[in-house]
């Protein structure tokens, strides 16, 4: 198990993150967006430092094709389609250039105008053309459900059981789902069962505590048992924290360390 550092959790710019991350001993920092970087940079500070950008999410540099990538006309849009497809393009060249594992994709906001049998439908062809782009690059694509409950109402997916039979009909080992412990306990609980249950399916992990999203601690998800029990599952892959924090930078890393280092 391997796990990042929120980029957030640092001042200063998305290098100096980099740096921070590593002074603070995490192998990885996941920075999700990637548009005005200079990625060569990027890829340089990332080799210098030693540590792995853990993921980036689906981005475009042309305004015709980010305009079918919001919530708001996502994935479950017929017409989103080519333009997932080339917005995918462009963030594997730059998860290439930056050695990033993994590249997160979410589903949009649910229809109203169809049933969700229809979306759900068009989201996995949609996945089942990008994958090939993916297994081609070496990168992982990740599939997040979000909770509706707190964050984000009217998103489509929402459960791991319909995230985990999307990934089974897209069929791909470049198409996994990206296991969000908060949004998971907010939107369904039974965290470690369905953890357990749906293990070969799941390409990363994201960590932050419930209620208020900030650092395993300050709410009700017992994290030692979660990592335990991830642990004991035999995964390897990554687990990012994506979590606001209530301590100072430097306090706050120290703790993260002394949770996290039986899981290492």
């Amino acid at each position: 198990m391997k796990f990042a550092a929120a980029g957030s959790w640092f001042s200063g710019d998305w290098y100096q993150h980099v740096e921070m991350g590593a002074k603070y001993g995490f192998a990885g920092v996941e920075q999700l967006e990637w548009l005005g970087l200079d990625l060569e940079r990027a890829g340089r500070v990332l080799k210098e430092y030693g540590v792995t950008s853990t993921a980036l999410i689906i981005q475009s540099e042309s305004p015709e094709v980010a305009k079918y990538l919001p919530w708001t006309h996502g994935m479950v849009w017929e017409d989103s389609r080519q333009p997932f497809i080339e917005a995918l393009k462009e963030t594997i060249r730059a998860a290439k250039v930056m050695g990033v594992p993994n590249i997160i994709a979410t589903t949009g906001n649910e229809r109203t105008d169809v049933c969700r049998e229809k979306q759900h439908e068009i989201v996995v062809e949609t996945l089942k053309q990008m994958a090939p782009y993916a297994n081609e690059a070496g990168v992982m694509i990740v599939l997040e459900p979000l909770n509706v409950l707190v964050n984000h109402p009217g998103h489509f997916l929402v459960t791991s059981k319909e995230g985990f039979e999307m990934i089974r009909e897209v069929d791909s080992p470049s198409c996994r789902l990206l296991f969000d412990i908060y949004h998971q306990q907010v939107s369904e609980g039974n965290l470690i069962a369905n953890i357990r249950e749906g293990i070969d399916l799941i390409g990363h992990f994201h960590i932050a505590d419930n209620p208020g999203r900030m650092e395993p601690g300050t709410g009700e998800i017992n994290y030692e048992k979660v990592f335990q029990a991830i642990q004991e599952t035999g995964y390897s892959r990554w687990l990012a924290f994506e979590c606001g924090r209530t301590l100072e930078a430097g306090a706050l890393c120290e703790k993260m360390q002394k949770l996290i280092q039986p899981f290492q």
